[in-house]
This record gives C-alpha cells, structure tokens and sequence, in this order.
C-alpha cells in the first residue's frame, strides 16, 4: 500500500511539472539582459556602436550588389563583413524573430591581392568604411533604419542619421528573407528553414 501511495504521488508530481512548463515558462521568450542597445544623440542620430567586432560574427561576402543591371567590377568588388549582438542573436535563433534593439553593424574593405606572399585570391586591406541596420520601431517609422558612420575623407563619424526609407529600406522590406534582413545571404542566421 505505501509503495502504490508513493507511486501515485510521484506521478502526480510529473503531471504537475509536466502542465508547469507548458505553461507561461515555456512562453518565455529568450533574456536580452546585457545587450548593447542604440544610443542616439540630442538631435535623433545613432551613436556608432563600440566593440562591435566582439559581437556574433554573422557572416562575410565580397562584390555583392543589389543594383539591377550591375556590372561585374574588375577585381572581386569590397569585402563586407556583418556583426550582431550575442543576445540578439540567441534571441532570433530561439524564435525567428530579431528584437527590437537589434543592430546589425558591417564593416566594409577594398580588396588587397599579390602582396607579401600572396600569389593568388583577395584579402581584407584597406577599411572603407562601416555602416548599421537597426531595429527601432520607438524611433523609425518602418520598424528599421540603415545608416552610415563613413565620412568624407574615409574616416568614421561618431553618429549617423538614417538613409531616406527609398535607398536601403524598401530595398530590404522587398528582397529581406526575414524581418528586412538578407538572411538569405548569411547562413548562420538560417535556422533550417
């Protein structure tokens, strides 16, 4: 008798766990304690993000061009490489969706070949430049912004305002594999879909 007493309340503990995490837990979405968030100046422009190439590193291309009738460049066209938030990241692989907060900075470089003992291909050489998608729906009418920290003479800008919506926006809420994001060009951001 006392073995089946045991038995009984040791299943009912299970249940009880069991309807427990399928409940407001389970709902829980992933913390975003910690994560560097956008910083604007008085007059509304975004704060260059530091530390950034500590982040996710989201992935690389070289020459690509979203301009329809693009010609091949001679050479291999810029490297870009693109950057995350660790708690953004972690965040979207959890649940396919970027938070808000989400900056997405990448950092642009002329080609550099046939140098030191390099016979063939391309390197990373000279930086051009850095730019930012961010995800502010308090701040950006269409939920996301792309600017620019490039300033004249090739150096870095401390903030940036955003493009107008025509130049990257609605290029990226046509063509974006998810959330105004080129997913489709960054296979660690692809959660096997």
């Amino acid at each position: 008798m006392r073995n089946t007493t045991i038995a009984a309340t040791l299943i009912a503990l299970i249940v009880a766990l069991a309807v427990t995490a399928q409940g407001p837990l389970a709902d829980a979405k992933p913390s975003l304690d910690g994560m560097t968030v956008p910083a604007y100046t008085a007059d509304g422009d975004l704060i260059r993000p530091e530390g950034y190439r500590t982040w996710v590193f989201v992935g690389a291309s070289l020459g690509l061009s979203y301009s329809e009738g693009a010609d091949e460049p001679e050479g291999p066209g810029a490297f870009t490489n693109v950057y995350i938030q660790p708690e953004a990241y972690r965040y979207f692989m959890e649940t396919g969706e970027f938070p808000e907060g989400t900056m997405l900075p990448m950092d642009v470089f002329r080609p550099g070949s046939r140098e030191s003992i390099n016979q063939a291909g391309y390197f990373e050489k000279d930086f051009l430049g850095m730019e930012v998608a961010v995800k502010d729906s308090d701040r950006y009418e269409e939920g996301w912004a792309y600017l620019s920290f490039r300033d004249r003479s090739g150096g870095l800008r401390d903030s940036a305002s955003a493009f107008p919506k025509d130049r990257c926006y609605d290029c990226h809420a046509e063509h974006a594999a998810t959330d105004n994001v080129f997913t489709q060009f960054y296979p660690v951001l692809q959660r096997g879909e």
